[in-house]
C-alpha cells in the first residue's frame, strides 16, 4: 500500500510541475520576473533586506538585490515594492522637497548606469493623508500618486519654499523596477537607492498637490491586437488589456501603455478631465515619464492656444534608452484655470525599426491652496 501511495504522490508532484512549468512559459516577462524575484528574495538567494538611514534630512532606502537576467523592457523587470516612513518616532510635519533614484552595486557603494532604472515610483496612503487634514472629501478622488522618477530624469528638487507636507509617521509606499534594454551578456545584479530630501516644518513653506496626466489612446475591445486601421489612425494596439487599461464616459476602451511601430508619428489627448480643476492655481513643477523613441511631450493650454511647457527627451545614438528627459520648475509659476481646455502632445521617432512600447505622462504640481488653509491652523507641539 505504501508503495502504491509513493507511487501516486511522485505522479501527482510530476504532474503539478509539469503543469506549473507550461503555465509558467507563457507567462510574459514581467509576470515571469514577479516570480523570480520572490523566489530570489523568499529562499535567500540573494541578499533580501532593505537597508534604510535617516541622516541629514535625507531618508535613504537602499533595495534588496534585483536578478537582471534578460533583456526587460519597460513595465517588465524585476521590482520591489514597500511601505515606509520619514520617521516612524515622531508625528512632526516635515516637508518633502527633493526625490533622487540611482541605480548602484550590490556593495551599496558604486555607481552604476542608470539604465538599469525604469521607473521608481512614490505614492500616499489618500485616507491616511487627507483625514489628519480634515479634507475627507478628496479620498478615492486621484489616484494617489506623489511621484514618479523614471530612465532620464532620476533625480529633481522642488523650487525654493515648496514641499509636500508629510508627518514623520505618515505611511508612505514605495515600487522601484529594472530596466534593461541592451545587456545580453550573462545575469548580473543591481540595487536602487532612494533619496527623499525633506525640511521641518516652517510657515514660509507652500504645499504642492500632485496630478498626474497622461496619453491615453482608444482601441479595439473586440479585437484589442488589431490596428490601427485606415480607417481609425489613431486607434493604439494596446501593449497589454490587463494593466493601464482603461474607459471613458461612453465606454470607450483606452489604453496608456501602447505599441508604436517605426518611423515618426505624433499623438495627442485632452487632459482636462484628469486634472479635474475646482478653482485656478499655479503650476509650479513638472516631472515627465517617457519611453525610448519619444522625441518631446507637450503641456498645451488649448484654450489659450499656448504651450506650457515642452519635455525634451534625448536618445542615446548608439544604444537603446533615454539618456535626459527635462523638467520644469518655477517658483513662481504658470496659471492653470478650471474652466480651461489642456492637452498632451507626444512626438514619437521610432528608429530601431521594430515595433516599441510607449507612455507618456506627467507629474503636475500644482499650489494646494485648500492644503494652505488647513495648514495656517497647525501648531507645532
Amino acid at each position: 500500500m505504501n508503495s502504491k501511495i509513493l507511487k501516486y504522490s511522485v505522479l501527482l508532484l510530476l504532474v503539478a510541475i509539469s503543469v506549473g512549468g507550461i503555465y509558467y512559459l507563457n507567462l510574459p516577462s514581467r509576470h515571469k520576473a514577479i516570480i523570480k524575484t520572490r523566489i530570489n528574495h523568499t529562499f535567500g538567494l540573494v541578499d533580501n533586506t532593505w537597508n534604510i538611514t535617516n541622516k541629514d534630512q535625507t531618508l535613504s532606502l537602499i533595495t534588496p538585490t534585483l536578478v537582471v537576467d534578460q533583456i526587460y523592457k519597460s513595465m517588465e523587470g524585476p521590482k520591489v515594492m514597500r511601505s515606509f516612513q520619514i520617521d516612524s518616532k515622531t508625528d512632526d510635519l516635515v516637508w518633502i522637497t527633493s526625490f533622487e533614484t540611482k541605480a548602484i552595486s550590490t556593495n551599496e557603494v558604486d555607481a552604476l548606469s542608470n539604465d538599469y532604472i525604469c521607473h521608481t515610483n512614490i505614492d500616499f496612503y489618500d485616507g491616511e493623508h487627507y483625514s489628519r487634514w480634515n479634507l475627507n472629501e478628496r479620498i478615492g478622488q486621484h489616484y494617489p500618486r506623489l511621484t514618479s522618477m523614471s530612465n532620464g530624469i532620476e533625480k529633481y528638487n522642488f523650487p525654493d519654499g515648496f514641499g509636500f507636507p508629510v508627518f514623520g509617521n505618515e505611511n508612505l509606499f514605495l515600487s522601484t523596477q529594472t530596466l534593461n534594454h541592451n545587456i545580453k551578456s550573462d545575469p548580473f545584479s543591481v540595487k536602487h537607492q532612494i533619496n527623499l530630501g525633506y525640511k521641518p516644518h516652517s510657515k514660509t513653506m507652500k504645499p504642492l498637490q500632485s496630478k498626474t496626466v497622461f496619453i491615453m489612446l482608444p482601441y479595439n475591445t473586440d479585437n484589442p491586437f488589431q490596428g490601427p486601421t485606415e480607417a481609425n489612425p489613431n486607434m493604439c494596439l494596446p501593449v497589454e488589456t490587463g494593466n493601464h487599461s482603461y474607459s471613458n464616459d461612453e465606454g470607450e476602451s483606452l489604453s496608456g501603455h501602447w505599441v508604436v511601430f517605426p518611423g515618426r508619428k505624433r499623438y495627442s489627448y485632452d487632459i482636462t478631465h484628469q486634472l479635474q480643476l475646482k478653482d485656478s492655481t499655479t503650476l509650479h513643477h513638472i516631472a515627465t515619464h517617457l519611453h525610448p523613441y519619444a522625441e518631446t511631450l507637450t503641456l498645451k493650454n488649448k484654450t489659450k492656444d499656448t504651450v506650457i511647457f515642452t519635455s525634451i527627451a534625448e536618445n542615446y545614438t548608439d544604444k537603446t534608452g533615454l539618456k535626459r528627459v527635462s523638467s520644469f520648475s518655477s517658483a513662481e509659476g504658470v496659471m492653470l484655470y478650471p474652466d480651461h481646455a489642456y492637452e498632451l502632445i507626444l512626438e514619437v521617432n521610432n528608429t530601431s525599426g521594430s515595433d516599441q512600447d510607449m507612455m507618456a505622462s506627467m507629474f503636475l504640481f500644482l499650489y494646494d491652496k485648500e492644503m494652505h488653509e488647513q495648514l495656517k491652523a497647525y501648531k507645532v507641539n
